[in-house]
């Protein structure tokens, strides 16, 4: 039996992951397919490739474009989710910041550098026209426990992270939420070891082959929305905003999205250069 590794963050996007998993069906195809949470994100996970620790991801789009222009031996094989992912842009709930603007020149608590945490603060800056380099400030905070002790004790000032996911903590009232930042493209990908694809083509088939009957009616599985309120601990209809809002892909992203999210990195000085479809992608 195959064994093979694969990343994610420990959020509702991947639970039909968990599920194939469960219900044995990589193992019926002679594969040992391994879950690795990384509650730390994309940039701890752009690591884990890079470093072998693991052989595929469901990671940021923008997050492993960033990290392949600078070198990580890895291509996008699928989107994994079409639609955007909706960032909160969140403060502490005591905090006197009302609205975005009141931000500006104050510090962002980010997971680490090459985050999506990291590269949203630069969308969110830029889409209020702030100037990168002197409004931009940034505090490590390695995941989303260490965001609420970082901006409780007001190591930072505010917090982007998935509004549905940060929902509990405001609901709390520990943070407030003052507005959303979507990303302009589909939010994950599925991505890929070269070696691994070069070596494991038909395992990796399998397993997007697999992944991909789950995705395409996940939205009819019974109960799937009271499934992820109770995984997760989040309230009801606040999934059932997230599903409506959500839609899966089982196809890869197309050379025009990628080139336009290689154009707004490039213009905000996230990447150096703009490479070709072909650097970034495997299609199988």
């Amino acid at each position: 039996m195959k064994k093979v590794k694969i990343g994610g963050v420990p959020e509702h996007f991947n639970l039909a992951w968990y599920l194939t998993i469960k219900n044995g069906e990589y193992k019926a195809e002679d594969i040992n397919l391994r879950w690795q949470d990384y509650p730390d994100g994309t940039g701890a996970m752009c690591k884990g490739l890079r470093a072998g620790d693991i052989d595929m991801a469901v990671i940021l789009t923008e997050g492993i474009v960033k990290d392949i222009i600078a070198g990580n031996p890895s291509k996008i094989v699928q989107t994994f989710v079409q639609s955007p992912l909706i960032w909160g842009v969140h403060v502490a709930n005591d905090s006197t910041f009302k609205v975005v603007e009141d931000l500006k020149g104050t510090k962002a608590a980010i997971s680490r550098y090459g985050s999506g945490s990291h590269l949203m603060a630069y969308i969110n800056a830029e889409n209020h026209h702030w100037n990168l380099d002197k409004d931009l400030n940034f505090e490590i905070i390695n995941n989303l426990e260490g965001a609420v002790i970082g901006l409780t004790e007001s190591k930072a000032d505010y917090f982007l992270w998935e509004k549905f996911m940060t929902k509990p903590i405001v609901d709390q009232g520990v943070f407030r939420r003052i507005s959303d930042c979507p990303t302009p493209w589909p939010c994950f990908v599925v991505a890929a070891r070269e070696d691994f694809i070069e070596n494991h083509s038909d395992e990796l088939k399998t397993i997007l082959e697999i992944i991909n009957n789950t995705t395409a009616d996940f939205k009819g599985i019974p109960s799937i929305d009271k499934t992820i309120a109770n995984r997760y601990n989040l309230q009801l209809e606040d999934v059932q905003d997230w599903l409506n809002l959500t839609e899966w892909s089982q196809e890869l992203i197309d050379e025009k999205t990628l080139t336009e999210i290689q154009e707004q990195l490039h213009k905000l000085g996230i990447i150096s250069k703009i490479v070709g479809y072909e650097t970034l992608t495997h299609s199988l």
